[in-house]
């Protein structure tokens, strides 16, 4: 299956997740490509839409590779590959470093994407986690830790396309996963759309301004 761009994605995945429209769910994006995702998925659903804030922890020589991820949150969520950490041998002070320049890096993408805006309430709601896909799954899995620890009935990690082996381990942080591709030797997730441009901070900001409003 290739994908049109994400909003086609988005309404595809949203098809397999309308069992939770009476679950008072709530969708919860990484920005920026899972904002498009999770839009479709807010209005096929009726739900609110929020974001999920999280950097990536790149390897020193190689910053595209994850070796960890950190989220955003009044106890922020770290979480670090400590297998590929001392295989690379990658020195404790730079995860240090590196761990808080991406928390502040967090705290300026929330001024710019919210503005102010509160963050959704999802005590008693059906937790929706959203991207336009998964890769390493280090980002993934540190967003659903977060989302956890804000107590909603049920978590839900819903993706269109990561590859096998990474699904099921991210998964075991849900209760439940929705994915519409898992194809073994993921290269890029791009591969799977015909339009994987890079979104802008002012279409991340225009879809969270349009999506439905807390019920």
């Amino acid at each position: 299956m290739k994908f049109a761009n994400r909003s086609d994605a988005g309404r595809r995945l949203a098809g397999k997740l309308m069992h939770l429209k009476e679950r008072q769910p709530a969708v919860l994006a990484l920005p920026r490509g899972g904002v498009a995702i999770g839009f479709e998925i807010a209005q096929a659903l009726g739900a609110p839409l929020d974001i999920v804030l999280v950097r990536k922890i790149g390897v020193p020589w190689q910053p595209e590779l994850a070796v960890g991820a950190v989220t955003d949150g009044a106890t922020p969520e770290t979480f670090i590959d400590r297998d590929l950490a001392a295989t690379l041998e990658i020195p404790e002070s730079y995860l240090h470093e590196e761990t808080t320049h991406q928390l502040a890096e967090i705290e300026q993408r929330r001024e710019i994407y919210c503005a102010g805006r509160p963050r959704l309430e999802i005590i008693g709601r059906a937790a929706i986690v959203v991207d336009d896909g998964i890769a390493t799954g280090a980002t993934m899995r540190v967003a659903l830790q977060a989302v956890r620890r804000r107590s909603p009935v049920h978590l839900v990690l819903a993706v269109p396309v990561a590859p096998p082996d990474t699904l099921a381990a991210v998964g075991e942080v849900a209760d439940e996963t929705v994915c519409l591709e898992t194809p073994v030797g993921l290269e890029a997730i791009g591969f799977y759309y015909r339009d994987f441009h890079q979104m802008t901070d002012a279409e991340v900001i225009d879809l969270l301004a349009r999506a439905p409003l807390p019920n």
